[in-house]
C-alpha cells in the first residue's frame, strides 16, 4: 500500500443520529472508490465497519469502526461512530484522531437528539462540521415541510453558516444527481450503480435557484475577509479558484458549516462527497497542534502568537510556523503543544483497542507526530515500558492492511502489545508527553451478573477483563454490601451485547438478575440503653457494660461515636472495643439487614471487673446496647435518590413528566435545548432499574437520560412495608 504523507491524508468522523445511515453510507463511499468489489449492507452483514458479532445480529453500530478509501491521490480515514443514545460516548471518543466530523442528517427526519449531542462534542472539540444530508432517495425526504424547511432548520439550531454546497436533483425518477453550487456543474447518477457521476448541464427548472444560491454562498464565504469582500464588490463574485481556496478555509477555521445530499442506500453522490473531502476537509498538518501535558526538562518550542504566548486555535496550526526538534512547554504549567509534522518526535495516542479472539489485542492508534516505522521500538509513556510495533497496518473494518510506515496525522493499527491499552501514549525515548482522552461518563445501568457454571465462574473474570480493555465504560466488581457481582455500562442493551459477547467469544455463559437496590436504615429519634455482657464458665469470665446515648445525623453524615467516659467507670483501652461492637451490629440491621448509617453514638457511663473485664466482653456490651437503642429511636429504611438529566423532542415531556410522577420522582425543573425539552429530576433508585426501556418505547428512540447517585432519602411507609415484608430480618451472631 502506498505510504501518504500528512498533507495527503484526511482523517473524517462519520457522526449522527441512529438510523440516519451513516454505516450504509461508509459502505457507499468505499464502492465509490473501488475499496471494495460490492456495495456492503447492513441488512446482510456485509457492511465494512459493522464486523462486530452483536453489530450484525442487531443491524445497528455499537462500537467506533475504521475504514480508509485512496481517493485521487489522498487517503481518507473514516471513522464510523455509533448513533444509538446510550453509546453516544464513543461517538465522543471518535472525536479525537481526526480533523473533521461529517454529520449524517436523516432526510426524512432532519436533526434528531443525536446529531445535537454531536454536533456539540464537535463544537466543544473545535473540529469542523460537515453536514451531509442523507437518505434523500427516500419518498419522504425532506419531511412534511419539503428541504426548504429542513434548510431553515438547520439554521435556526446551527445558524445561517450552515449553507448548501449543492443543490439535489430529483424529479420523477427520484433522487439521481446534485449541482455543484462552487463549480456550478451538475453531475448526474444510475441509482445503485457505482457511484460514478456523469457532469452533465443544470436542469432548467434548478437554474434560478442554483444562481440565487450559488450568489449567497460566496456572500458568505466572503464575509469577513477584507481582500474577497474588494473582489465581490469589483466583480460581483470570487473567481472559482479563489472560491475554492477560500471554502476551504472557511471550513477549517468554522466559520462556515457546508451541507451536502447524498444517498448511501442507492449510492448517488458517494464519489462527489469524497471529491469534496478530499478539496474541502482539513488535513492533519493545518489542524492546530495537540495541546499535551509535557515535563519541563524537556527541549521546547512554542506555537507562539505575537507576545510570544502560546496560542491554539482551530486551523492555524499548518506546521510552517517554526522548527522544533523537540516538545513545546507552554507558559501555563507544564502545558505544551505538539506540532503534527514528520519533522517532531515520534509520538502516537492509542484512542481504541479491540480483542480479537484470533489476533489478540489490536491497539488503534493516531500519530502525533514523527513517522513511525514497521518493527520500531517505542517508550510507553504512561506505563514505563517498551513496546515493538510488528506488523504495522491500516485497518479496513476487521481487516488489517500491513504497511511500512505511517506519517504524522495518519491513523493506524498494531496487534498484540504486550501492556498498551487505550489512552496510553508511546513515543520517542526521551521526548515525552501526554494526551488527555475525553471524558467518559459513567455508566447509566447496574445488572447483578451470575455464572451458570463453576467453569463459567472461572471463565468470567479474565473474559470481562479483555472487554473492559475494548469498552472503557465498562465497570465490573462486587457489592460489599449485597455480595453480588455488577457489571454497570450505558444501557440495557449495552449490558446484553456484553452478555451475548462473554458468551460467543469466550464460552462463559451468565445470567442477568436486577441488582438489590442498596437501601440503608437510619433513626429519627434520640435514645438511651445500657448494654451488659457477664458470662461465668469456669476460670476467669466475661464482663461487660456500658451505657449508650445514639442520636440521628444529619443525611450524609455517616457514623460518628463519641466517648463522654470520666472517672475511669470504664478504662480507656476499652473505649474503642464498645466502638467496634456498636459498627459491627449497625453494619447488620435492624429492619430489613442494610446497615444502619447517619447517627452518632456516644458512651457516657459503665463498669467494669478488674479480671473480668476485656475487649471482647465490652464489645458485645456495646451489640447489646445498641440493639436496645434500635427498638426505641424511630428505625425507618433510606433509600438511594438518582440525580436524573432526560433529553427528548418538545412533543413528549408531557408524558415524560407524568411518568416521572409515577416513579415518586421530583421534576427540579425544565429548560428547552433547540426542539429538544431537558427535564431535570429527583427520583429513586428503585424505579429507575429499567427506564431505558421505558424512555425508548415514550419517546419513539428519541429520548436519552443520564443518572448519577445524589442521596439517601426516607422510604415512604406504604413502600417500606413491602420491602419489609419480603426481606430477611438481620440475624446477630452468637455471642462469644
Amino acid at each position: 500500500m502506498k505510504t501518504y504523507p500528512g498533507s495527503e491524508v484526511r482523517n473524517v468522523a462519520v457522526v449522527g443520529h441512529s438510523h440516519s445511515g451513516k454505516t450504509t453510507l461508509v459502505s457507499a463511499l468505499l464502492h465509490a472508490a473501488h475499496m471494495t468489489p460490492t456495495q456492503g449492507r447492513v441488512q446482510n452483514g456485509t457492511a465494512v465497519t459493522a464486523y462486530d458479532e452483536e453489530d450484525v445480529a442487531r443491524c445497528t453500530t455499537m462500537q467506533n469502526a475504521v475504514a480508509f478509501a485512496e481517493w485521487q491521490g489522498v487517503k481518507i480515514n473514516l471513522v464510523d461512530t455509533p448513533g444509538f443514545h446510550i453509546f453516544c460516548h464513543e461517538a465522543r471518543a471518535a472525536l479525537l484522531p481526526v480533523e473533521s466530523a461529517a454529520v449524517i442528517v436523516n432526510a426524512q427526519n432532519g436533526v434528531e437528539a443525536v446529531t445535537e449531542r454531536v454536533w456539540k462534542y464537535a463544537e466543544e472539540a473545535n473540529i469542523p462540521r460537515i453536514v451531509v444530508i442523507n437518505q434523500m432517495d427516500h419518498p419522504k425526504a425532506g419531511g412534511n415541510g419539503g428541504l426548504a424547511s429542513l434548510i431553515e432548520d438547520l439554521h435556526e439550531r446551527w445558524g445561517r453558516t450552515c449553507v448548501p454546497v449543492q443543490l439535489p436533483i430529483s424529479d420523477g425518477k427520484g433522487f439521481h444527481g446534485v449541482v455543484d453550487l462552487v463549480t456550478m456543474e451538475a453531475f448526474y447518477y444510475t441509482p445503485n450503480g457505482d457511484g460514478q457521476g456523469k457532469i452533465g448541464e443544470i436542469p432548467a427548472s434548478l437554474f434560478a435557484s442554483a444562481k440565487a444560491a450559488h450568489e449567497a454562498l460566496v456572500e458568505l464565504v466572503a464575509e469577513g475577509k477584507d481582500e474577497l469582500m474588494e473582489e465581490f464588490f469589483a466583480q460581483g463574485t470570487i473567481p472559482e479558484q479563489h472560491l475554492i481556496s477560500a471554502l476551504h478555509e472557511a471550513i477549517r477555521e468554522d466559520r462556515i458549516f457546508p451541507v451536502l445530499f447524498v444517498s448511501g442506500e442507492t449510492n448517488v453522490a458517494t464519489d462527489h462527497l469524497l471529491d469534496f473531502l478530499k478539496v474541502y476537509a482539513p488535513a492533519p498538518i493545518e489542524r492546530a497542534p495537540f495541546a499535551v501535558h509535557a515535563p519541563a526538562a524537556f527541549a521546547a518550542v512554542q506555537v507562539s502568537g505575537g507576545d510570544g504566548v502560546a496560542v491554539a486555535t482551530n486551523g492555524h496550526g499548518n506546521g510552517d510556523g517554526g522548527q522544533s526538534s523537540g516538545l513545546g512547554e507552554a507558559a501555563l504549567g507544564g502545558i505544551g503543544f505538539r506540532l503534527v509534522a514528520d519533522s517532531e518526535p515520534t509520538s502516537l495516542v492509542v484512542y481504541k483497542t479491540m480483542s480479537d479472539p484470533f489476533a489478540g489485542r489490536i491497539s488503534f492508534f493516531k500519530v502525533i507526530s514523527g513517522v513511525v516505522k514497521n518493527d520500531a521500538t517505542l517508550e510507553n509513556y504512561t506505563r514505563r515500558g517498551q513496546e515493538r510495533l510488528s506488523h504495522l497496518s491500516v485497518m479496513q473494518g476487521r481487516k488489517s492492511v500491513e504497511v511500512k510506515e505511517l506519517h504524522a496525522g495518519d491513523l493506524g493499527a498494531v496487534a498484540k502489545l504486550r501492556d498498551t491499552l487505550t489512552g496510553d501514549m508511546l513515543g520517542q525515548k526521551g521526548a515525552e508527553i501526554q494526551v488527555d482522552l475525553y471524558p467518559f461518563p459513567e455508566p447509566a445501568m447496574t445488572y447483578a451478573i451470575e455464572p451458570k457454571s463453576r467453569a463459567d465462574e472461572d471463565k468470567l473474570a479474565p473474559a470481562i477483563h479483555k472487554l473492559m480493555e475494548e469498552d472503557l465504560l465498562i465497570r465490573f466488581y462486587r457489592d460489599p454490601q449485597t455480595n453480588e457481582f455488577l457489571i454497570a455500562g450505558a444501557g440495557q442493551p449495552h449490558i446484553e451485547a456484553i452478555v451475548s459477547r462473554l458468551h460467543k467469544r469466550y464460552h462463559a455463559a451468565v445470567t442477568l438478575k436486577a441488582p438489590k437496590v442498596p437501601y440503608r436504615e437510619t433513626i429519627r429519634g434520640k435514645t438511651e440503653a445500657q448494654g451488659r455482657h457477664k458470662k461465668q464458665s469456669g476460670g476467669h469470665g466475661q464482663f461487660g457494660d456500658c451505657k449508650i446515648r445514639i442520636e440521628p445525623l444529619p443525611r450524609g453524615s455517616g457514623f460518628q461515636f463519641s466517648s463522654e467516659i470520666f472517672g475511669g467507670s470504664i478504662p480507656r483501652q476499652f473505649v474503642p472495643a464498645v466502638e467496634k461492637g456498636i459498627v459491627e451490629s449497625a453494619s447488620r440491621g435492624w429492619l430489613a439487614g442494610y446497615p444502619v448509617v447517619d447517627f452518632k453514638a456516644t458512651v457516657y457511663d459503665g463498669s467494669y471487673h478488674d479480671v473480668d473485664s476485656n475487649e471482647l466482653s465490652f464489645k458485645m456490651a456495646g451489640r447489646i446496647a445498641f440493639r436496645k437503642c434500635m427498638e426505641q429511636a424511630k428505625p425507618c429504611l433510606l433509600e438511594p435518590v438518582m440525580k436524573v438529566e432526560i433529553e427528548a423532542p418538545d412533543q413528549f415531556a408531557g408524558a415524560l413528566m407524568g411518568d416521572l410522577n409515577s416513579r415518586r420522582g421530583r421534576v427540579q425543573g425544565m429548560e428547552a435545548r433547540g426542539k429538544a425539552t431537558i427535564i431535570n429530576a429527583e427520583v429513586p433508585m428503585a424505579e429507575m432499574l429499567a427506564y431505558g426501556i421505558h424512555l425508548t418505547s415514550m419517546t419513539q428512540g428519541k429520548g436519552t437520560y443520564r443518572m448519577e447517585m445524589d442521596h439517601y432519602d426516607i422510604v415512604p411507609q406504604l413502600v417500606a412495608d413491602k420491602i419489609l415484608a419480603s426481606a430477611k430480618q438481620p440475624v446477630e451472631e452468637e455471642e462469644e
